[in-house]
């Protein structure tokens, strides 16, 4: 069913499709002359370039919209972070497709920013002055510079996206911005929620979709104790129920069995370059209660599949993603105070496409606006 579905997609997203560009409403119709169609597919024309810096360093976006040029219409927008395979392509498709279900196409702008890298043993094809961030390690999932430029950091890049969404000289009607990631991307978005310096100040509505990451930068040094549900044994069969699990208890984690279990990007500790340096542990955490996020966690996803991280500092949050996922969410509702929902997506495993095109997930995304 879900491969007649993504053809039906694949046909209904051409460029050539009545369907592309469709009022909310669900009808077919073909866009009015004064509205511009949206641009939904994962190639060049449908590409843009950030400024980063004052060097004339760049990084690419796919979007549905130009974030230059002057638009009315829209009045949201979806921001869409890739996995560890830098594949903005696919994702950008993954979001578009997920804007055509929800009919918001018409009134949002859907990006997929470009995390490209040509260092270490990564190989992506840079473009002149393109930023070429790092390849491995936790680098770029957390804030960490460039392997080309060393002023700028990932999440300078989307600050930069942000900035350009809350432009009301470009979307004068923007009502709600939504920033969201899967797996790495994931940890991404969760670091990025609790550290970002520009939240407060777009004077637009953000709110954060965390999906299956592998970890988290975890508020102090405790971790899930390994009993009731972060049980590895029980962990594993968490796909018997769609319930949220929430028997789980918070202690002392042996450091000696893991030096680094609480280094930044896993805890809040050592954090000496990149986007987070001079930043206090009470600013991010104040930031992490306070802006609001949504965590979304396969229902089924319980083993070690899709690049799941079994170092040391992952294992000390728990035995799989789901359970992370879940005691993480606890323990920050319960012992700081926080108001984040979570989700258990049905019947979905470590897949973006399963998860953010889930009819559950929609209204998460492309919320209602004014």
């Amino acid at each position: 069913m879900r491969n007649v579905t993504w053809l039906f997609l694949a046909v209904a997203l051409s460029p050539l499709s009545p369907l592309s560009a469709s009022p909310s409403t669900g009808a077919s119709t073909q866009a009015g002359p004064a509205e511009t169609p949206a641009c939904t597919t994962a190639a060049a024309a449908c590409t843009e370039w950030v400024a980063l810096g004052s060097s004339g360093a760049r990084s690419l976006i796919y979007r549905t919209r130009s974030l230059d040029a002057p638009n009315q219409n829209v009045r949201r927008a979806l921001i869409m972070v890739h996995g560890t395979n830098r594949n903005a392509d696919h994702y950008f498709a993954t979001a578009t497709a997920a804007a055509f279900l929800a009919g918001a196409l018409d009134d949002t702008v859907v990006i997929a920013p470009r995390i490209a890298s040509a260092a270490g043993s990564c190989r992506d094809a840079l473009a002149p002055d393109e930023v070429s961030w790092s390849c491995t390690g936790d680098s770029w999932r957390s804030g960490g510079a460039a392997a080309s430029h060393p002023d700028l950091t990932s999440f300078d890049f989307l600050d930069q996206i942000l900035r350009k969404l809350a432009d009301k000289r470009i979307f004068p009607n923007m009502r709600a911005i939504v920033v969201a990631g899967h797996s790495a991307g994931g940890q991404v978005v969760a670091r990025y929620q609790m550290s970002n310096r520009v939240h407060e100040t777009l004077g637009v509505p953000v709110h954060y979709v965390v999906a299956n990451p592998s970890s988290y930068a975890w508020p102090d040094a405790t971790r899930p104790q390994a009993v009731d549900d972060a049980r590895p044994a029980e962990a594993k069969e968490a796909w018997q129920t769609e319930e949220v699990h929430t028997k789980f208890s918070y202690g002392p984690f042996e450091a000696s069995a893991c030096a680094n279990y609480d280094n930044w990007p896993a805890g809040l500790a050592s954090r000496s370059s990149g986007y987070t340096r001079g930043m206090s542990d009470e600013q991010l955490l104040r930031q992490l209660v306070s802006r609001q996020a949504t965590f979304l966690l396969g229902h089924v996803d319980v083993l070690p599949l899709g690049g799941f991280d079994s170092s040391c500092p992952a294992m000390a949050q728990g035995p799989t993603r789901r359970a992370r996922g879940e005691a993480y969410v606890k323990y920050v509702n319960e012992r700081l105070g926080a108001r984040h929902d979570i989700r258990i997506v049905s019947e979905c495993g470590h897949n973006d496409r399963c998860v953010y095109t889930a009819d559950a997930v929609l209204p998460i995304i492309f919320p209602k606006v004014p």
